[in-house]
């Protein structure tokens, strides 16, 4: 009999703060997390705003860095390692993970993928070997840039030594990271995984590369409003940074050691489109084979789901590809599923966007509240028979719901949660 993989702690920290109740309330609330670049000098780019993870100066919900990592230490590591380290404390915390034995020490893996890594660090660097020279640079720069750093900083806080990785497929990285933690228990590498997506990599060099590609919104006059999935109107997408993590273990040894199962992973798929570099084919066709395979996995048809949180970043083609896919999957049952795109409030969390939206996912289950897609007025040509919970949160019973990720280089995955059921 395959093993039922639970989830038993989640950590968010994310441009509408830090923790789960205070993001969730935001969140279904309608809140934007987007607001004007102050993080940097940004006059002279095309976009001047981002989805920013407030510090607690900012927000009484945002983040303390020095809660997280010392003065001294700070040097050593970059953003994405800070936001994993802060989420990983919260799940951890939940879940009831911590002061571990060694044998429980050396079955817990870290799995925690990212799109960039530390690219603030490097972009630093580069300014300083140009302008101080070589002898300036720093020792840390290699060990707090490296895309692994997140997962092995985390692994060596808290003593982890099981299996470790970092997938770093793009936009589909927290996702796949999760699938892979499932694996782990499955194949028996693990006994617990912590699991999920980091992302710290607002920067002028990010933001001027994907404004190259036009990929990015330019509604400067009003950030709040830039990013609109699904809406007729949209321009592009916004950059966001954060994390989100999740504790992934079997049922059978949540309930033997008391945790709370929170939800049940239950499918779990992954594809490549092997079509384009950076937009995935009109028909959706590699979208549709991930979530086909995820409900394989589950065992669930697909007119079983109840809600889908959609990848759906606020581009045109990528927006319109996923809903071909799901229509690939879901045929004339699709209208009847509420679809949203919770990137509306956060922008695109890139590497993070999984972990983080992963946790959406699970609080609609668990709170029978469907986040909404904010700032959708008009609804794009051909998609209007769709139900995509459009600017308010609302309730609903979901028993299994889909979350979608997909990413440069043609790579997507789609992670099915399910209502825990003892």
């Amino acid at each position: 009999m395959t093993q039922r993989i639970v989830v038993t702690g989640m950590g968010l920290v994310t441009p509408l703060g830090c923790g789960l109740d205070a993001v969730w309330q935001r969140l279904v609330a309608g809140k934007s997390g987007v607001v004007s670049n102050d993080r940097f000098d940004s006059s002279n780019l095309a976009t001047k705003f981002a989805a920013l993870v407030p510090s607690q100066e900012q927000d009484p919900a945002g983040l303390n860095e020095d809660d997280v990592v010392s003065k001294k230490d700070r040097k050593k590591v970059d953003l994405f390692t800070i936001y994993a380290l802060a989420a990983a404390q919260q799940a951890l915390t939940q879940a009831g993970w911590l002061d571990l034995d060694q044998d429980a020490k050396d079955r817990t893996g870290t799995v925690i993928g990212t799109g960039i890594g530390g690219l603030p660090v490097i972009t630093h660097a580069e300014s300083v070997l140009n302008e101080r020279g070589p002898s300036r640079i720093s020792p840390f720069v290699v060990p707090s840039f490296l895309a692994n750093m997140a997962s092995g900083n985390v692994s060596i806080r808290y003593g982890f030594r099981g299996p470790i990785g970092a997938p770093v497929t793009a936009c589909a990285a927290g996702l796949q990271a999760i699938g892979d933690g499932v694996r782990m228990i499955r194949s028996g590498e693990a006994d617990v995984v912590l699991a999920g997506g980091t992302e710290g990599c607002v920067d002028p060099l990010s933001i001027s590369g994907f404004s190259a590609a036009r990929a990015l919104s330019t509604r400067n006059d009003a950030p709040a409003e830039a990013s609109r999935p699904f809406d007729r109107d949209r321009d592009g997408f916004v950059m966001g940074e954060g994390a989100g993590l999740m504790v992934v273990e079997s049922l059978d040894h949540a309930l033997a050691r008391g945790a709370v199962p929170l939800v049940e992973i239950t499918g779990y798929g992954t594809s490549a489109d092997a079509y384009h570099l950076t937009a995935g084919p009109e028909d959706g066709s590699g979208c549709a084979l991930a979530v086909q395979a995820a409900l394989r996995m589950a065992k669930l048809a697909p007119s079983e789901i109840g809600y889908v949180n959609a990848h759906a970043t606020s581009t045109p083609v990528g927006d319109q590809a996923e809903v071909a896919g799901l229509r690939r999957v879901f045929g004339d049952h699709l209208p009847q599923i509420p679809v949203s795109s919770t990137k509306s409030a956060i922008g695109h969390l890139l590497g993070a966007a999984g972990g983080v939206e992963a946790i959406f996912t699970a609080l609609a289950i668990r709170e029978g509240m469907l986040p909404p897609t904010i700032n959708l007025h008009q609804v794009d040509e051909g998609m209007e028979d769709l139900d995509f919970v459009p600017n308010m949160g609302r309730k609903a019973d979901v028993k299994h719901a889909l979350c979608n990720g997909f990413g440069f280089g043609g790579v997507n995955a789609s992670l099915l949660l399910s209502a825990y059921e003892g």
